[in-house]
């Protein structure tokens, strides 16, 4: 008889506990996943460019990621000119940036270099890795290199102010060609024949240079 009421004790004091206290949760993770997806490149035109990816005229990328988070970063273009750039700044997470508005800065030589944000969104994560080596953002601009993770639910609307899919390889071209154009009629020991940009360009302009460049190619 006492083990049997031992047992109902036990029984009730289970049951109160756990309307009282509910079922024990487990804590949610809020850390963003670290790697995004590979990027299926695809050769168009002379450039090899990541599918399903859209492209800011300030040379920065989005890509969608699900629910409304979408991936953005630096595009080829700007790496190159960039080169190894010496430190990043990036907007902190929980801040809200327009399309268009400064998301991050590249330091070159001492020089801090703007550059904007694709789309407009709250800033959920920043590559922590791009602060151990920045030089990251331009060797892999479109992998472990991305920037930033947002929060985006007018993704859509943004969009459309975008370069993708088919627009993106004659875009890419022209920006080569009007680089080359503006780099030959204003230092014409630094032009270059062939359609690239120097790798690091912008560490070997002078000041004056280096500022209408940056002014005109990305947006600033």
């Amino acid at each position: 008889m006492s083990i049997l009421f031992v047992l109902l004790t036990f029984i009730v004091v289970i049951t109160v506990n756990y309307w009282f206290r509910g079922p024990r949760a487990e804590p949610l993770s809020t850390e963003p996943p670290v790697r995004p997806l590979v990027p299926v490149m695809r050769k168009e035109h002379g450039f090899s460019i990541p599918q399903d990816y859209c492209f800011h005229p300030g040379h920065t990328w989005a890509v969608a990621e699900g629910a409304d988070d979408v991936r953005v970063g630096l595009d080829s273009f700007a790496a190159d000119m960039v080169g190894n750039p010496d430190e990043i700044e990036v907007v902190g997470p929980n801040r809200w940036v327009r399309q268009g508005q400064r998301l991050m800065t590249l330091k070159i030589g001492g020089v801090p270099v703007d550059f904007v944000s694709p789309i407009e969104g709250v800033v959920m994560a920043v590559n922590k890795n791009l602060f151990q080596d920045p030089t990251l953002a331009t060797r892999d601009p479109y992998k472990d290199g991305w920037v930033a993770r947002l929060k985006a639910p007018d993704f859509p609307t943004n969009e459309k102010n975008l370069m993708q899919r088919t627009m993106v390889a004659p875009w890419m071209h022209y920006s080569m060609s009007r680089l080359n154009a503006a780099v030959a009629k204003l230092n014409p020991a630094l032009a270059q024949d062939g359609g690239v940009p120097l790798s690091g360009l912008l560490r070997r302009v002078d000041a004056e240079l280096r500022q209408k460049l940056v002014k005109e190619f990305f947006l600033n």
